[in-house]
């Protein structure tokens, strides 16, 4: 019979890609992992795990369960918590998924309004470089609630929490730094800050520049969303990034796009909110995202 142990192992050994790492990892010897790795593999009636020289990799038996293990665990942390709740051993824990920019522009005020109200609340958060893997995480089980860009034929609840602008930030010395827009297109020439593939805003930047009629040259490619303005600011090229992550006492200077680009952004749960999560959303619903 398969267990959650055997289940915390298997997504262990798959996260850390070593089963001599992931026994560190779980205070275990590697015999007694092993041991467990193969009693589940015995269960799911073929090998889960491919034992590579360096690294493991999923069979596609293993890549059929992993996304439904990870759902387990979830969903076993989750009843824990709420016997402890109920126990009155905790006060409650609120998990959060979302990509990179949201928590950078919108959480951090509806973060700290919550915290005036539910100090003892605690927030976990789960961040991802993309709107498509958010959604996979949501699907099994990551968290509470999403929050980032509306994805497309989500299955559960959404709530539309309004819209974002995207804004050209260049240096304070750029030679297109003399008003307040831009067309995209008029920085055809020019060599972007762009993002690493596979981050939701590499996406945005292609589309934007694919509507004014060309493909954006690079001149370098940051994972991080935080480093895009600083980038831009520091001579590298223009970026586009979301207004509400900018400072206050931002050194770039900053260009609202003509035509606008914009994103919805939306709160989504597998089903009803529970009342942690919907009293959250409501704390979103009532800020503004730029």
């Amino acid at each position: 019979m398969t267990t959650l142990r055997q289940l915390e192992y298997f997504v262990t050994v798959i996260g850390e890609g070593s089963f001599t790492r992931a026994a560190e990892l779980l205070h275990v010897t590697q015999p007694a992992l092993s041991h467990q790795i193969r009693a589940l593999e015995r269960s799911a009636g073929g090998p889960l795990l491919e034992r590579l020289p360096r690294t493991v990799r999923l069979t596609p038996t293993g890549r059929a369960m992993l996304p439904h293990a990870r759902a387990a665990l979830a969903d076993a942390e989750r009843a824990r918590c709420a016997a402890r709740q109920a126990a009155g051993l905790e006060v409650g824990e609120l998990q959060i998924a979302t990509v990179y920019s949201v928590t950078l522009g919108v959480l951090p005020g509806a973060l700290r309004r919550w915290r005036q109200t539910r100090p003892n609340v605690g927030i976990r958060l789960f961040e991802h470089r993309h709107t498509d893997e958010l959604v996979d995480a949501m699907y099994a089980g990551q968290a509470d609630l999403a929050v980032g860009p509306e994805p497309t034929n989500w299955t559960g609840v959404t709530h539309v929490l309004g819209t974002e602008e995207l804004v050209v930030v260049v240096a304070a010395d750029d030679p297109a730094a003399t008003g307040t827009t831009v067309k995209l297109q008029d920085l055809a020439d020019r060599s972007w800050v762009h993002y690493a593939p596979g981050h939701g805003l590499a996406d945005v930047l292609d589309n934007a520049c694919a509507q004014a009629g060309f493909e954006p040259r690079i001149a370098v490619r940051t994972e991080q969303t935080a480093a895009a303005p600083a980038l831009a600011t520091a001579g590298l090229g223009p970026a586009l990034v979301p207004d509400n992550i900018l400072p206050p006492a931002f050194e770039g200077h900053i260009l609202r796009p003509e035509p606008p680009v914009r994103r919805t952004l939306t709160a989504y749960t597998r089903s009803t909110p529970d009342p942690l999560a919907a009293a959250f959303i409501d704390v979103l619903s009532g800020q503004r995202l730029s």
